[in-house]
Parts: C-alpha cells; structure tokens; sequence
C-alpha cells in the first residue's frame, strides 16, 4: 500500500563520488585517531600494532568484496538488511534493523561526536577534568543535533555537507602523514620490530582487532544508499572497492606516523584517558605545540564527516524496515518537501544521545565493536545462503576469490570475538544482550503491529 506522502520513494540522485566518499567518511573517522593508543598500550608493541592493523585491514577488503556482490544484486534502500531479509527471512532482517539502530549507528555516532569534540578542546582545557566531561559531552551534542537538522533539509545539502567535511578530514589527516614525515622530528628507530619478549594473551589480541575493525567499520556504508545510487549495480561494487582499499592504506600510514612520532615506552605509561587522542600527541611531538593546536581542531572539524555519514546512512536501514512493516510506519515516510526520511534521522539521533550520556568512551567503544563484529559476521555468511538458495539471482559482480575471501572475514571474525569476550567480558555481554533482547521485541512487535503500512 502506498505510503500517505507526496513522495513515495526515494530518488536516484548520488553518483560514484559521493557514493565512495560516503564510505570513505563512514571508515576514517574517531577509531584510527583513538584505537591505536589502546592497543600500543595493551600488546606493549608498535610492530604487533601494525600488524593487527594490516589484519584488519585485509578483513575489511575481504568484507567489501562479498558485501559488493549483495549490493550489486539488490540495490535497495537499506542496504545490508535487505540482505538479511532475502538471505534469512524476516524475523532475523528485524534483528538486524535492531542491532544497527542501537549499535550499529547510535553507538558510532556517539562515539564520533564524543571523539570530534574532544579534539577540539583537547589544546585548550587540561585532560582529566571534570570539564573535559561536561564540555565534550555538551559539544559532541550540539554536533548530532545541528547535522541531524542539515539532513533533515534535504539530498542536496547532505550531499555537499557530505564531500566538504570528507575532503576536508583526507587533507588534514595526509598533512600529518606528509608534514609529520618530511619536518624529521621523530625516530625512525622506533620503527624498528619491538615484539614483545613474553606471549600477548590471544584475549588482548581479540579485544585489540574488535577496536581496530570497528575503525574500518564503514566499508559496507554505500550499500545503504542502494536505493538513491544510479547505476547503482555498476557503482556500488566500485565505490565499496575503491573507498576501503584507500583508507587501508591511509591508515596503515597514520599508523606509522604514530610509532615514528611516540616511542611505545612512552605510550605504555600513559593512562587511557591520556593516550585517547593520540593523533593529538603524535601532531604535538612532530609539529610543536603551535601548529598541533589548530591541527587538533581541524582534526575535529574532519572528523564530523564520519558523524554526518553515520546520520545520513542509518535512517535508510529504518525507512526499509519501516516499509516491510518492521519499524513504527512513520519512520518510512518522506518529508513531502525535501524526499528525506525525516522521522527515522531525529528518532537515531535521539538514541545517540542518550547513549552519548550513558558511558566513557572506552566502554562505548567496547560495546559497539562486539555487536558490529557479531552483526557483520552474518552479513558476510548471507552470500553462501543466497548463493544456495538463490542460485538463479542475477549477479553482475562476483565476489572474486569465492569462497576463500568471504570464509577468511568469518573465521576471523570469530576467533576475534571469542577472544574479545574473554578479555572485555561486561561489556561484551552487555552488546550481546542488546542483540537478544530483540527477539522478545519482534515477536510482541508482530503481535501488537498492523500487518500493512
């Protein structure tokens, strides 16, 4: 049945470029200016930093490839729960709906905000205070609410919010790899292997790539524009592609940046709280205190590309569900004015919100890494059930290296998560928990909903 709005469906109107930079903005973001610090401090090792963000970033590569076959075959709003839609039925495509409302997007979008904000007073007010707290929490609120309003206003205006900040966050992050490099005021010894004399517990190691993937969560953001991409089973595979396979090599440029400008010795004795902005730190070291103070705030400045596409692509997840009768029928209406799904951007935002006051970031951090690698892992396992059950679907891209590329992201993924619990075991719990309290709710939701919308 027709949705009781002027406009119906949402328009075809984003090419390869705001597609690309949709998952290049959703990957760099807050994760690759924090995470680093935690796991240097954990492992006590630079190089197994390194390595386990070249880990990650090969699971990632190896998770666009399979997503970017269902994204080719279904371009539709919503992306990945279409996905679990037509690979699992419908109670686990709402299971999913549930996980990316709360974990998915409120989660990251409250970290982004959090970590935007404190980049930007980081130069300005002393660590560890309680005004640290209260301004960046405050700050990181007035980010989501004036974003939300922009893409409230439109594809238009999204879309250039969407390719300024992200050009401007590539800038700002290669002004560091590039300036950090050429001015020599870091070691190149402390490139050199630093593997650590006794076993790292595989729970630290777990724990370590949960951070590190979810700062390469993102590389399946473009499958949630599916249904406002043209060309979309020609763009989307390329834009998935294209965006992941540069931000695994920018970050594993960052990365080395980091090490040459900040010994592991000295990241080791720092608190968590303190070694939370190491981009921060490692801009101080390398360019002094005069520049690392406008570099931290334009860091911050960039970084409200991955909060602006986190708001822009989750709404599409709920506006699909909201037409398949599995979400509050409002969150699949368009605003007769500007075609955007209003509704379903205020009520993620609000969540994040609340989420924003709800914990540190560290256990925030922890929260939504586990339910994201919980949730990709039966994304990623969608392409051998659909290849079983729906052998006659067209498929204009393959993922190639089947069955070895999807099998490497699963096996991985599960070993990290096994590990994560046993390292990090509240918080995980606390993730999973959000995940099962689901199935209760679906099933009061199909007792209670109308069948039709």
């Amino acid at each position: 049945m027709p949705m009781d709005t002027a406009r119906d469906d949402l328009s075809r109107a984003y090419g390869l470029s705001t597609t690309t930079y949709v998952v290049i903005a959703s990957m760099v973001g807050v994760g690759i200016l924090t995470t680093s610090g935690y796991v240097i401090k954990d492992t006590g090792s630079h190089t197994l930093m390194l390595l386990l963000w070249l880990v990650g970033g090969l699971l990632a590569l190896c998770g666009a490839l399979s997503v970017a076959e269902l994204a080719a075959a279904m371009p539709e709003a919503g992306g990945e729960y279409v996905f679990m839609r037509e690979a699992y039925g419908r109670p686990w495509a709402f299971l999913y709906g549930w996980v990316s409302f709360f974990i998915g997007f409120a989660a990251p979008i409250a970290i982004v905000a959090h970590g935007a904000a404190r980049y930007l007073i980081e130069p300005w007010v002393d660590a560890g205070t309680d005004v640290v707290t209260l301004l960046t929490r405050g700050l990181a609120a007035t980010f989501i609410l004036l974003l939300t309003y922009i893409h409230t206003r439109g594809q238009a205006p999204a879309s250039r919010v969407q390719s300024i900040t992200t050009i401007l966050k590539l800038v700002v992050l290669l002004a560091i790899v590039v300036g950090g490099l050429a001015l020599r005021r870091g070691r190149f010894e402390h490139l050199t292997p630093d593997l650590p004399a006794a076993d790292v517990p595989w729970q630290v190691l777990g724990i370590s790539l949960v951070y590190i993937m979810f700062s390469y969560s993102g590389w399946n953001a473009a499958t949630y524009l599916g249904g406002e991409v043209k060309s979309a089973t020609r763009i989307l595979p390329r834009a998935l592609v294209f965006g992941c396979g540069a931000v695994v090599v920018l970050y594993l440029l960052l990365n080395a940046v980091y090490v040459y400008a900040l010994s592991t010795e000295a990241v080791a004795a720092m608190s968590y709280g303190q070694v939370e902005p190491i981009a921060a730190l490692a801009a101080e070291k390398l360019f002094g205190p005069w520049v690392a103070a406008p570099l931290s705030a334009a860091i911050g400045a960039g970084l409200l590309a991955t909060l602006s596409a986190f708001i822009f692509t989750g709404p599409r997840v709920y506006f699909a569900m909201a037409r398949d009768g599995l979400f509050p029928r409002a969150a699949g209406r368009l605003n007769p004015k500007t075609g955007t799904p209003t509704v379903a951007i205020f009520v993620q935002s609000a969540c994040a919100l609340v989420l924003l006051v709800s914990g540190t970031f560290h256990n925030i951090l922890t929260y939504a890494g586990i339910g994201l690698s919980i949730s990709s892992f039966f994304v990623v396992l969608a392409i051998f059930v659909l290849r079983l059950r729906r052998p006659e679907m067209p498929r204009p891209f393959r993922a190639p290296g089947y069955p070895l590329v999807p099998l490497l992201f699963l096996a991985c993924t599960l070993w990290m998560i096994v590990f994560a619990f046993q390292s990090q075991p509240r918080w995980s719990w606390i993730s999973l928990g959000t995940i099962v309290t689901g199935i209760p709710v679906y099933l009061l939701w199909q007792a209670v909903a109308p069948r039709h919308i």
